[in-house]
């Protein structure tokens, strides 16, 4: 008598992969993005457009400062009212780098004498690095505790210590 191998007489099922450490290493794949999303951060600086119209500005006792700052290759120059009066120069020093110390006295002097104020136009008349303009900018906005106190009366007739230099800032002219 003839008799089957038992080998070939078995029916072999395929046999399911097993997902589990799979799937695992997916969820912990999907919680490591999740955590990684949290350090990336995103910083803005805020900055109004000039404003165009035809319209008459309202008359006012005092001129207004009209606060700008051009900034050329080689040097920093701040204007003052309507007909952009040159005030000040600051020239870049012997390692080539814009002398920030200078530009926010000179800043802050002017701050004593308008209080009140809180814009400056900014007319980039030059290729400047997105780095340099950071830097002014910074030097431009905020009053420091080792700055010069300013202090202003309000209606009151309390005496209010200024916190912010020129914080408004406002870029012109730069399609040239």
């Amino acid at each position: 008598m003839y008799r089957r191998p038992s080998r070939k007489a078995r029916k072999h099922e395929a046999e399911k992969p097993n997902l589990i450490p799979i799937l695992d290493s997916v969820f912990i794949f999907i919680f490591f993005l999740l955590m990684s999303a949290n350090f990336v951060k995103i910083f803005e600086i805020g900055s109004d457009v000039p404003i165009v119209s035809d319209a008459q500005p309202p008359k006012n006792k005092k001129d207004p400062l009209n606060l700008t700052m051009k900034i050329y290759p080689n040097s920093i120059s701040l204007h003052t009212g309507l007909n952009e009066k040159r005030v000040y120069t600051v020239k870049k020093d012997a390692q080539g780098q814009y002398d920030f110390f200078t530009l926010r006295e000179r800043l802050i002097s002017i701050k004593e004498k308008n209080v009140d104020e809180n814009t400056i136009i900014m007319m980039p008349l030059a290729n400047i690095s997105y780095e340099v303009l950071v830097k002014i900018m910074d030097t431009v906005r905020d009053l420091k505790a080792t700055d010069k106190e300013i202090w202003k009366s309000t209606a009151d007739g309390v005496d209010k210590k200024i916190t912010i230099l020129f914080n408004n800032i406002i870029f012109g002219d730069l399609q040239s």
